[in-house]
């Protein structure tokens, strides 16, 4: 350590007129004052004397009114600078929302009954829903997976299906999230974007997101995932309009509203990678959810039926995750598929309070940003930066 250049006190010889003072105080030695020294037998061992504070402060004032005022430091905001970047990304035509069962519990009050209070139900309440329908014997009631594959097994994949249909064919309340991407290709439309229609994917059986298109009168297309019989590992075309078509050959099917090589929309498309509840007709209902339906789909390998189309609409997109959670491990396999698609690299984004460690790493290792915000207050906000967007000018 450096000496001290300023004067020290012999605390072998104070002073006349010291007064002793306990550690940490200050010594009085006559007319000197000693700051901040330690006591050490009654003596000071070291410190500065007043006038040398004192000339210190004199020096210290000068310098600080000589000098030009220091702006403060911006702090960067994440989320901020995120709503930015997803509003020009759904401008340009290139975000993708992938949307999960617990999108239902957007903006549900706490406490509130999903059965009672018309509100869909989550995936540990869909679970806990047949777990009581059927007198499930297990203690964790809340897998699924788990329950709907001991329903099959024990009374047939008929009741099953029969207690799916009753829960699904009811028009819920939409919630914020629905209504949003209902709308967003409208307000996208009115300010001028050349390609407001949205590719939607989700794994929900419901058709809140179809009946809420339909309300405001936002055409789309649906293509849903067949799980079952002789069809199964296919998917079905329902164009706005016309009647349903099997998707047989993907590499060649071109009935799809999308242009090449743009990958313009025309119209929206709903993409149901687990299938979907038809309302016309129970015997096309059709549901990735049990146990064995999850390894007929690996098998198959869904990525390979879906139309060519929208495998290159896929390669270009940025993905935007909602309402999902990586403890379902379904998630993952889907996920492995579709970004085993892309060979250029597109940054996506998770909606996700408060993520788990084992969480952050897989999306990390996805070049996924967690955003850790409710889902209401997501919804909001990218509600009110779709609104703020620029009007486009049109081109002479």
């Amino acid at each position: 350590m450096s000496e001290n250049p300023l004067p020290q006190a012999d605390p072998a010889a104070p002073p006349p007129g010291a007064t002793p003072g306990g550690a940490g105080q200050n010594i009085i030695f006559g007319d000197a004052a000693h700051i901040g020294g330690s006591v050490i037998a009654g003596g000071v061992t070291y410190g500065y004397t007043a006038a040398q504070v004192s000339a210190l402060l004199n020096d210290a004032i000068a310098a600080a009114r000589d000098q030009t005022a220091i702006a403060p430091t911006t702090t960067f905001d994440e989320l901020a600078a995120h709503y930015i970047t997803i509003a020009k990304a759904f401008s340009d035509g290139r975000a993708v929302p992938f949307l999960g069962v617990d999108v239902n519990l957007c903006g549900r009050p706490a406490g509130a009954q999903w059965h009672t209070q018309h509100y869909l139900p989550s995936i540990s309440e869909l679970a806990e829903y047949l777990a009581d329908n059927f007198g499930y014997p297990d203690p964790n009631r809340r897998d699924l997976i788990r329950v709907a594959q001991y329903v099959a097994v024990m009374n047939g994949d008929g009741p099953l299906y029969d207690n799916l249909r009753a829960l699904f064919n009811i028009d819920y309340t939409p919630t914020a999230l629905h209504q949003l991407f209902a709308l967003a290709p409208a307000v996208l439309r009115a300010k001028g974007y050349l390609q407001p229609n949205l590719l939607i994917i989700t794994t929900n059986f419901d058709d809140s997101l179809e009946h809420t298109f339909k309300s405001v009168g936002e055409p789309y297309d649906l293509v849903t995932y067949i799980a079952d019989k002789e069809r199964r590992g296919k998917f079905m075309h329902w164009p706005h309009g016309g009647e349903p078509r099997l998707i047989d050959q993907p590499n060649k099917y071109d009935e799809l509203p999308i242009d090449l090589p743009s990958c313009r929309l025309r119209r929206s498309i709903i993409l149901k990678l687990h299938g979907a509840m038809d309302r016309a007709d129970a015997e096309k209902d059709s549901y990735v959810i049990t146990e064995d339906h999850y390894i007929d789909y690996m098998l198959h390998d869904s990525s390979n039926s879906i139309p060519a189309p929208l495998a290159v609409k896929l390669k270009k997109s940025n993905f935007l995750f909602m309402g999902y959670s990586l403890r379902d491990w379904n998630l993952r396999v889907i996920l492995q598929r579709i970004w085993g698609m892309q060979q250029r690299g597109y940054n996506s984004w998770a909606v996700q309070p408060n993520p788990e460690a084992l969480e952050k790493k897989f999306w990390g290792k996805r070049n996924v940003d967690i955003l850790n915000v409710r889902l209401e207050d997501y919804v909001a906000q990218l509600t009110l930066r779709l609104r703020e967007l620029p009007l486009v000018e049109a081109k002479p």
